[in-house]
């Protein structure tokens, strides 16, 4: 028994070697890092406007006069290299990589060690990590800087938009529990037409053909799904019926709708209050100041809140032809969640509520993320509100990963109050 205990014990005593081990040679490589981090930023700033080429050959100099090039092979010297060039002369440092590659839509940083993004719909875990939180935060600063807003223990969570459109939101280390967190949602130039969305499965040519009949008939048009569902990527192909006549407002919380193909196109954008608590522009103002803009149509980006009562109001107020989306389960939640976010704005009787939603629109289409990729999984018509329910007739529905049903609407079918 003597020996069996003296066996374990010295496995135990192995295995906290090797462990210990471990830990001193990640810290001796992240203080060889960190010396070295030094040691570049020093050489660059002694020069004035160097290109990339010629900051490329600066880190490798000071790389191979150190010391780590005789314990390091040469892959990682090479990694070590390419980590000091995006940390000293990209912006958004180690994520720079995947902001410059046009096929990932999402990046998520859980944590320094823990990153990653979201390729052509799948997610994939990122090679490289920070050094440590200070550099999450040093980007998530940056950020914040640029559009006059500030990231700190006393304003913990910041949103913000890129120059190319991409949207970030940053939360501090004092309220995520594994340090700073980022999530960029990154946005294309270019925007996907809907022989894009027929070709990748999206929708049918039938489906699409009954979509653009409803957009030329000028019906109202409501888009729901969860989030990155594909709502506004929908909704940019959908713009591509509007007559070039026709002069159109688009409301955003965020810039992100691509509807540059459009001739006679004003773009609002919302915008926060800055740290005093002033210039807060809401979506509401911006949809009250676009009826007041003689507008054709109104394209509201996405109704999160009270905005919904000026949405409505204005589908029912002659501007015919308008657009919207929404976090929705499905069709009829959609309705429902309208209902709440009308009452957020004023209280008047449900049933009032429910006979205005009605009224102002004519078409539900609701898109979802599956795991063949995102899919327009119902198309609905509104015809009414009678007896405490909407009337939502299917006009089409996914079935077996087809997008089946008729492709006419209903004229001449009461809206009742």
């Amino acid at each position: 028994m003597k020996t069996v205990a003296i066996i374990l014990q010295l496995f135990y005593y192995i295995n906290e070697m090797e462990k210990n081990y471990k830990k001193y040679k990640k810290m001796e490589r992240k203080n060889d890092f960190h010396r070295l981090m030094a040691a570049v930023r020093r050489e660059l700033a002694c020069r004035d406007l160097i290109d990339d080429d010629s900051a490329i050959e600066i880190i490798t100099d000071t790389v191979f006069k150190d010391s780590v090039s005789e314990s390091y092979t040469a892959e990682e010297l090479e990694e070590i290299i390419k980590r000091l060039f995006l940390r000293t002369r990209k912006t958004m440092g180690i994520l720079s990589p995947l902001m410059e590659d046009d096929d990932i839509t999402e990046i998520m940083v859980n944590s320094p060690d823990e990153i990653f993004y979201e390729k052509n719909g799948k997610i994939f875990r990122y090679e490289m990590f920070f050094e440590s939180e200070e550099e999450i935060e040093e980007i998530m600063q940056s950020v914040a800087s640029k559009v006059h807003r500030e990231i700190n223990e006393l304003n913990p969570i910041v949103d913000a938009r890129l120059k190319d459109g991409s949207r970030v939101n940053g939360v501090y280390k004092n309220i995520a529990v594994k340090g700073p967190a980022v999530t960029i949602r990154k946005f294309s130039d270019r925007y996907m037409r809907m022989e894009d969305l027929i070709e990748n499965g999206t929708l049918t040519m039938e489906s699409s053909e009954l979509l653009k009949k409803f957009v030329r008939e000028k019906k109202n048009i409501f888009v729901s799904g969860g989030t990155s569902s594909g709502k506004t990527t929908l909704l940019n192909a959908l713009g591509q019926f509007i007559g070039k006549q026709e002069r159109v407002i688009v409301i955003e919380d965020s810039a992100e709708l691509k509807l540059n193909y459009m001739e006679n196109m004003v773009q609002l954008e919302c915008r926060h209050a800055n740290s005093s608590g002033k210039g807060d522009v809401s979506m509401s103002d911006l949809i009250k100041a676009s009826l007041r803009m003689r507008p054709d149509r109104i394209i509201v980006g996405e109704v999160r809140g009270e905005e919904a009562l000026d949405m409505i109001q204005a589908m029912n107020t002659g501007h015919s032809g308008s657009m919207s989306t929404g976090h929705g389960n499905s069709s009829e939640a959609m309705l429902k969640r309208l209902e709440t976010m009308y009452l957020m704005a004023v209280t008047i009787d449900v049933e009032a509520i429910r006979a205005q939603i009605a009224e102002a629109i004519d078409v539900m289409i609701h898109v979802e993320k599956t795991d063949k990729g995102r899919r327009i999984t119902e198309i609905s018509q509104l015809s009414g509100y009678s007896n405490g329910t909407f009337t939502l007739k299917k006009l089409m529905t996914l079935k077996d990963g087809v997008l089946t049903g008729e492709t006419e609407i209903k004229e001449g079918e009461s809206k009742n109050g």
